[in-house]
């Protein structure tokens, strides 16, 4: 079949379409169960639709056979985009607007989201990225010309993009632990700019046997203070989801303070500790930290977390962040009152961790190397990093 000048749609359009809440159906042609592994999402129910290409085309009518109404537009979507313009074409034959995803789903699990967060006191711009494939966030904090990138993944132009357009040059890039649902674009950011990489020293190693990791970095040991701008971001030791995790903080703890959590402290659950095989030993280095940030932060505080597990996390406007005050109330960690009780409560509600996370780790820490399509593979799917 020929396929001549058929519709695409980039992964960035389509998500702001359906967060404007345009009447778009979302067409997956791939198997069934290659669902779990990554999908076009949030999209309702009744606007999804799920049907092997080769079962397509059998189709005599897609209005009555799938629900499909012939007024809304479709997005066709595949694994890389080559199916998706096959059964795109043919719904264009039948009178349908009709797109096919470019790239497919691994463009999708690729594509970042810039939101616009208001700044911390004495900054100019704060930047959340958010991954919606993979339910992970990054961030861009800019001050007087400068620029401090956190948590980026292996594509980061979308930052440098978002600096230049605020005339800043990146200073420095932060990673707030060792990944492990996602390969991290620090190192390279940081090598490709010519800054420093900053990473605490306890995660430069596959924590899962020992063996010492292969990264070059600044140690982002508690208390490190990073100028940007002139303004102060510190690096709070938070260990429990990993050895290293850090929390980098602008603005004073006890009152009101942007703080970037990474995975220590989700909006409504916690990084889990088990994802190196140590929860015994983690759990409890995550409960001090959860008891130091009970006993030491602010109401106001805010918490700028790495990841989030779904919809409800969001505010109105799509970013996700939340005051320290209202994260207790909502945050079932956060109003646990014993050791115990917590190790209990974490241990009843983990579960077995994806088989690619040891493999991530020891490509975040220059242990191994990946095609970019093996970090497809490896990548896709949405991250399960909080513990419940």
């Amino acid at each position: 079949m020929t396929l001549p000048n058929v519709p695409e749609i980039a992964a960035l359009d389509l998500a702001t379409r359906l967060e404007a809440g345009e009447p778009i159906r979302v067409l997956d042609v791939r198997a069934p169960q290659r669902l779990a592994a990554g999908r076009v999402d949030p999209v309702p129910d009744d606007r999804f639709h799920n049907v092997r290409g080769s079962e397509f085309v059998t189709l005599a009518d897609p209005a009555t056979a799938l629900g499909l109404d012939p007024a809304d537009p479709v997005a066709v979507v595949c694994g890389h985009g080559n199916d998706s313009r096959v059964i795109a074409a043919l719904l264009g034959q039948r009178g349908y607007e009709a797109w096919s995803l470019r790239g497919g789903v691994n463009a999708w699990m690729r594509m970042v989201m810039p939101r616009e967060l208001a700044p911390p006191p004495g900054f100019d711009r704060l930047v959340q990225f958010d991954r919606i494939g993979k339910g992970a966030l990054g961030y861009l904090l800019v001050a007087r010309g400068e620029a401090l990138v956190i948590d980026p993944p292996r594509d980061w132009a979308p930052w440098a993009e978002a600096a230049s357009d605020s005339d800043a040059r990146i200073v420095a890039v932060a990673d707030t632990h060792v990944h492990a649902d996602y390969i991290s674009g620090a190192p390279d950011m940081a090598r490709e700019l010519g800054v420093p990489y900053y990473l605490h020293a306890a995660d430069n190693v596959w924590p899962y046997d020992g063996t010492p990791g292969r990264l070059e970095f600044q140690p982002l040991a508690d208390g490190v203070t990073l100028s940007i701008g002139g303004q102060a971001v510190v690096a709070h030791h938070t260990p429990g989801h990993t050895e290293g995790s850090t929390t980098l903080v602008s603005g004073d703890l006890s009152s009101a303070a942007a703080a970037f959590t990474g995975d220590f402290l989700f909006v409504d659950s916690i990084g889990r500790p088990d994802l190196a095989g140590r929860m015994d030993e983690w759990v409890g280095d995550l409960w001090h930290s959860l008891e130091r940030a009970r006993s030491g932060w602010g109401p106001n505080v805010r918490l700028l977390p790495a990841h989030y597990a779904g919809e409800a996390e969001r505010n109105a406007d799509r970013t996700v962040d939340r005051e320290f005050g209202r994260a207790r109330s909502a945050n079932a960690t956060l109003r646990i009152d014993t050791e115990g009780e917590f190790r209990a409560w974490v241990e009843s509600h983990v579960s077995n961790p994806p088989e690619a996370y040891p493999h991530i780790k020891a490509i975040n820490v220059g242990l191994a190397e990946v095609t970019p399509q093996q970090a497809d593979v490896l990548e896709a799917g949405k991250n399960e990093c909080a513990v419940g």
